[in-house]
C-alpha cells in the first residue's frame, strides 16, 4: 500500500475541495494518508511550511505519493529538491512554478513568492520522483493554463487539461483517483 501526503493551498486546509473525498477513497483501499494544516497568510512561507512538514518527513519513502493543489505543487517540488529519497509519484493540481497575477488577492503574493522566488532545480526534482501527473484548467481564475504548461515542460511530464475545472474547488475528482489507481 502507498503512503499519501496531501498538501493544501496557500489559504486553505486539509478539508478543502476534493481532499476529504480522496482521503476516504484511499483509506478504503488501505492506503496511509497524512495531512497537515500549514500556516496561512500572513504566516505562510516556504520556511514555515518546511518546519510544519518536518514531523511528516519520516513518512517520505519510495512508496510515497504526493498530492498537492495550488501552491501545494510548488511546495512538493521544494520537498523533492531536498529529498534523499525517490518517491513513487507526485500529483500536481492547479500548480505553477513561476509568478501568477493575483490582483484581487494581493495578500497572497508575498507568502507565495517565497515558494517560487528562486529557480527550481529541475534535474534534482525529476531524479527524486518516478512519475509526475499534472492537472490544470482552461478557466482557472488564479493559475493561467500557460503556467501549468510551463510546469509540465520543466518536469518532462504530460499535462492533463480538465476543461471548466476553474481552481479545482469541486468535492470529488474521479479522474485523479483513476490515475492514482492506475499507478
Amino acid at each position: 500500500m502507498a503512503n499519501f501526503i496531501l498538501i493544501h493551498g496557500i489559504d486553505g486546509n486539509p478539508e478543502e475541495c476534493f481532499y476529504p473525498w480522496l482521503r476516504r477513497q484511499l483509506e478504503k483501499e488501505g492506503h496511509k494518508i497524512h495531512t497537515l494544516q500549514f500556516p496561512l497568510p500572513p504566516k505562510a512561507s516556504l520556511n514555515n511550511w518546511l518546519k510544519t512538514f518536518k514531523p511528516c518527513s519520516e513518512f517520505v519513502n519510495p512508496e510515497t505519493v504526493f498530492v498537492g493543489r495550488s501552491i501545494g505543487p510548488a511546495f512538493i517540488l521544494r520537498l523533492l529538491e531536498k529529498s534523499d529519497v525517490k518517491v513513487k509519484a507526485a500529483f500536481l493540481v492547479a500548480g505553477f512554478c513561476s509568478s501568477i497575477e493575483l490582483p484581487q488577492h494581493k495578500y497572497l503574493i508575498k507568502p507565495m513568492s517565497t515558494f517560487i522566488n528562486k529557480p527550481f532545480e529541475w534535474q534534482k526534482i525529476r531524479s527524486h520522483c518516478y512519475r509526475f501527473f499534472i492537472y490544470n484548467s482552461d478557466n482557472d481564475p488564479f493559475v493561467p493554463l500557460k503556467r501549468g504548461k510551463e510546469l509540465a515542460k520543466n518536469l518532462g511530464a504530460e499535462l492533463t487539461l480538465v476543461k471548466g475545472a476553474e481552481h479545482f474547488w469541486f468535492e470529488e475528482f474521479p479522474q485523479l483517483l483513476k490515475d492514482i489507481e492506475n499507478l
